[in-house]
């Protein structure tokens, strides 16, 4: 006859998923209730960014350098550091912070403390089971079609439960591994844009020390100038570049073997879900006990990895929303500079300063070419200065900037570095072996080419003026930091939420289609017994009567 004690061993296990699944989801948000009130005006609503909502709340501090200090998200990564007496932390983030790793891998606790429970508790009734399996006496036992229909319902239910649990870990871990490449080749692109513009700027003045025109170089003291800066942009540009790569390729090495071990647990946990539930129909309950003990230690793995990738969800959030912080106030140094760092700012001045310096160098020096020599109507007793220069007045450049460096607006008839070579063309005369012009113009085919070579170094470092001048306020920085947010974050956080529902999902389908493997082989022995049972005492009956 069917007992009473079958519907409560049935009405567990569900109540056990929805304890699961609620503590799951909810435990963030109990633990960081009381600053759900809390919200500064002007800030932004960080509840897009993570498991619950805070207010953000921005922390400026000077060390003793005088250097200010930005404690980035310090409300949303105020949580319990078991580190430091299980006091709130207010470090803000800073994932090279052992205290930060605490208190984030804190918010995992329900999970991981589900997982201890199932590994001892499940273990310890697979123990009494095995016990009174060996040392007990068998009773006879009735059976019910209710209790057997319902353990196959629910067996069937959560065995496509766990299958769909799989399917959500494996897109999941796909996308978000696509994503979190995207992510870091954006970051890398531009660190290597901002490193090749270094590296650009390093070439210009390193050929602004060869220009010369008409054997007139750049004064001795600019020429070591540049040498000084050359050797501060390439300490710069290499720091830059080595920072981004190493941050870079370690990040991705642990994303690689992050998503090589959710594979491995999508699919082997796809597999004992579905071996399970095969060998529990077919009633191959020496293979049904053996996956039994496989599957308890798999669960318990499942959930320390579903903690696990909850930690990283909220690392991700609070990643997301110290970037979004940092962008308004982007010349404090903060722990984001361990990701990307700024360009050092006397090293972006400095080289603003000498390309300036250089430009206004290169330009007043050809317009004294200009002024002395093309254009004066000089004698064949002037020496040098005559090569039979005659015709039209060669316009001059216009120089960029004035002696104090700052703009300087061009006059009417001077030329600028766009079209310069073009309009100096027309001046060029053609010369003889001496090099002296025998048809109207002011310069030779060598001025030209080295009046050319001038100006195009001073276009290039001009050029490059607004690129320095970004360095000054990290805008390359800022400009990153603001396209993650915008276009790489929302993916982030989804995609991580779907691997961590998923493994959530998995979890607890898996625990509970355990559960019911037992309750069904129980179920099914009953049948069988049941049925021989009612066998022999029906021929027994017909054999009496007859």
């Amino acid at each position: 006859m069917f007992r009473t004690k079958s519907h409560w061993f049935l009405l567990l296990p569900t109540l056990i998923l929805i304890s699961t699944t609620f503590l799951s989801f909810s435990h963030g948000a109990s633990q960081y209730h009381h600053l759900q009130t809390v919200h500064i005006p002007g800030t932004i609503d960080e509840s897009e960014y993570g498991v619950v909502s805070w207010g953000v709340k921005r922390s400026v501090l000077e060390d003793n350098g005088g250097k200010t200090t930005l404690i980035l998200a310090p409300e949303r990564t105020r949580r319990k550091d078991p580190l430091n007496d299980f006091k709130y932390y207010t470090g803000g983030w800073n994932t090279s912070e052992e205290h930060y790793i605490s208190s984030v891998f804190f918010t995992a606790t329900p999970l991981f403390l589900i997982a201890a429970i199932w590994f001892l508790g499940f273990g310890l009734c697979l123990l009494l089971l095995c016990l009174c399996f060996c040392c007990c006496q068998r009773r006879n036992y009735g059976y019910s079609r209710t209790a057997y229909a319902l353990s196959l319902i629910f067996l069937s239910f959560f065995t496509i439960a766990a299958i769909v649990g799989c399917v959500v870990l494996y897109k999941g871990q796909e996308k978000f591994h696509d994503s979190t490449r995207d992510t870091l080749d954006y970051v890398v692109h531009q660190a290597d844009s901002t490193v090749k513009n270094l590296r650009s700027v390093s070439d210009y003045l390193a050929a602004a020390k060869q220009v010369g025109v008409d054997q007139i170089f750049l004064p001795p003291d600019v020429r070591n100038n540049i040498d000084e800066v050359d050797t501060m942009i390439n300490e710069s540009a290499s720091t830059l570049e080595h920072e981004t790569r190493t941050h870079s390729d370690t990040i991705q090495k642990v994303l690689d073997s992050v998503r090589v071990a959710l594979i491995i647990i999508a699919a082997v946990m796809l597999l004992v879900a579905f071996l399970g539930f095969l060998f529990s129909v077919l009633g191959m309950q020496c293979l049904v006990y053996i996956l039994v003990i496989i599957g308890w230690i798999l669960v318990a793995g499942t959930f320390i990895l579903c903690g696990i990738f909850l930690v990283i969800h909220n690392v991700v959030g609070d990643t997301c929303v110290a970037m979004d912080q940092w962008i308004q106030n982007p010349t404090a140094h903060t722990a984001l500079d361990d990701i990307l760092p700024c360009v050092d700012n006397s090293t972006a001045q400095e080289t603003l300063s000498e390309s300036k310096d250089v430009t206004f160098q290169l330009v007043g020096m050809v317009n004294q070419i200009i002024t002395n020599v093309s254009n004066i109507n000089a004698l064949p007793i002037a020496g040098p200065l005559y090569y039979n220069q005659s015709g039209p007045l060669v316009p001059v450049l216009c120089n960029p900037f004035n002696s104090d460096k700052t703009d300087h607006i061009c006059a009417a008839g001077e030329v600028d570095f766009s079209n310069a070579t073009q309009v100096w063309k027309k001046y060029v005369c053609q010369v003889s072996d001496s090099n002296i012009c025998t048809t109207v113009g002011r310069l030779t085919p060598e001025m030209y080419d080295q009046m050319t070579s001038a100006v195009n170094v001073s276009y290039g470092l001009n050029h490059y003026g607004p690129f320095l001048v970004d360095l000054l306020d990290c805008t390359f920085v800022r400009e990153t930091f603001i396209g993650i947010k915008d276009h790489y974050c929302p993916n982030l956080r989804k995609y991580c939420k779907w691997i961590y529902i998923g493994l959530d999902m998995v979890s607890a389908a898996v625990m509970l289609s355990l559960i019911f493997w037992v309750l069904y082989a129980r179920e099914r022995r009953h049948r069988k017994y049941t049925k021989l049972t009612d066998a022999a005492y029906a021929q027994d009956s017909f054999e009496k009567g007859s």
